[in-house]
């Protein structure tokens, strides 16, 4: 039977630390403040928004939400995030995916001041994350390298691979392993022998979502494994990537899903709002 790792009581811990700091900074006269932008009615975004104005409040985080109509113009869309650079009580900008047909996601990104890009998708950012050099991680990858921390189990020297290589998760979760050590293998769908190069991992993270894609005979014995998927089954219960029976058979530690990853994301995103009043007042380098 596999450790469970408790992504909970993590993202609990680093949010405790984000209040702490956060507290501190507006004792001094700062709040950190983030601004969410939604564009149009989409019912999961609906619930991804309110749940980061949740945690906010929890945390001690200035925030403000900006909903805007599906049909706004792309124009308008940069008009409001320009407005947001330039406004002092908001460190962090975040603009909820998807966009509406019709918007240009990566321009709007690439719109974001790269300082206020809490996200950290920005291309600026992105090439910060290459070298080594950062202010701010995306929220999913940072999170898992917490998760993985939190089992004790040390990354350098180990054989990790990931499966998925999107801008969002799999090439900056491959690329913070190799920073701390890793030995990276990024599997993807023109991946030939998928099961035998995912039965070398020692740190398996699967980020394809796909429902039930991961099965025992792509994991190693004692491995640490990471379902970052968020998928429903047949049954449209929520589920991950992994074969969640078969896995707890074999890994020495697993993340479930729900309880494991998703909880970890708008934790990072309150750290890195914190980090982002830092670097406004000069205090973070």
């Amino acid at each position: 039977m596999a450790q469970i790792i408790d992504g909970k009581a993590v993202a609990a811990q680093v949010r405790a630390q984000a209040a702490q700091e956060a507290a501190e900074l507006t004792t001094q006269g700062t709040q950190p403040g983030l601004a969410v932008v939604i564009v149009g009615d989409d019912p999961a975004s609906r619930i991804y928004v309110n749940n980061k104005k949740k945690a906010c409040a929890e945390v001690g985080v200035y925030s403000e939400e900006h909903a805007l109509p599906a049909g706004t113009s792309q124009d308008a869309l940069l008009a409001l995030i320009r407005q947001l650079n330039q406004d002092p009580k908001i460190h962090g900008i975040l603009v909820q995916s998807p966009l509406p047909e019709g918007l240009d996601e990566a321009g709007v990104v690439e719109a974001i001041a790269p300082e206020k890009d809490v996200d950290a998708f920005h291309a600026y950012n992105v090439g910060k994350i290459m070298q080594g050099r950062y202010h701010f991680l995306p929220c999913t990858p940072a999170g898992v390298i917490e998760l993985i921390r939190s089992t004790g189990v040390e990354i350098a020297g180990k054989d990790c691979v990931v499966i998925g290589r999107s801008d969002i998760v799999g090439k900056p979760m491959a690329m913070l392993l190799l920073h701390q050590n890793g030995t990276v293998t990024i599997c993807h769908s023109k991946t030939r022998n998928l099961p035998e190069i995912c039965r070398r991992a020692d740190i398996l993270v699967s980020a394809v979502g796909r429902a039930g894609f991961v099965t025992g005979n792509m994991i190693k014995p004692g491995a640490v494994v990471i379902d970052v998927g968020m998928n429903r089954d047949a049954n449209g219960k929520l589920c991950g990537d992994v074969v969640f029976e078969e896995a707890d058979k074999l890994a020495a530690f697993l993340t479930p899903v729900p309880g494991g990853v998703g909880p970890m994301t708008i934790a990072m995103l309150m750290r890195n709002t914190v980090t982002a009043a830092k670097l406004a007042l000069g205090l973070s380098r």
